[in-house]
């Protein structure tokens, strides 16, 4: 179960499992819906226990980013390994928000 925690109209939310991939992201995708049409502006997603992100987990980041931006929020993904790192750098998506390494 991904872990949640939050604190007025902030959340942290950390993935379950060590991928945010097709196969594992429903419950994650639509925890993180809940919490932004509860009123969640700032959304920071760990990445400390993930090692592999697909094309659905991306969609799911960006989706995300696009969402709260729109209600003038933010998103920020923290503790990524050096690959997951390398990985958004490459696609620029740290040009969109921030992310940050271990």
């Amino acid at each position: 179960m991904n872990v949640i925690t939050r604190e007025n109209n902030r959340a942290v939310v950390q993935p379950s499992g060590n991928t945010i991939a097709a196969a594992n992201i429903a419950e994650l995708r639509l925890q993180m819906r809940d919490i932004v049409a509860d009123g969640v502006r700032d959304l920071v997603v760990d990445l400390a226990g993930v090692q592999m992100v697909d094309s659905s987990g991306i969609g799911l980041l960006i989706a995300a980013y696009n969402s709260l931006r729109k209600l003038g929020g933010q998103l920020a993904l923290i503790h990524a390994s050096d690959d997951l790192l390398a990985l958004f750098r490459s696609m620029r998506m740290h040009h969109h928000f921030s992310v940050t390494g271990n």
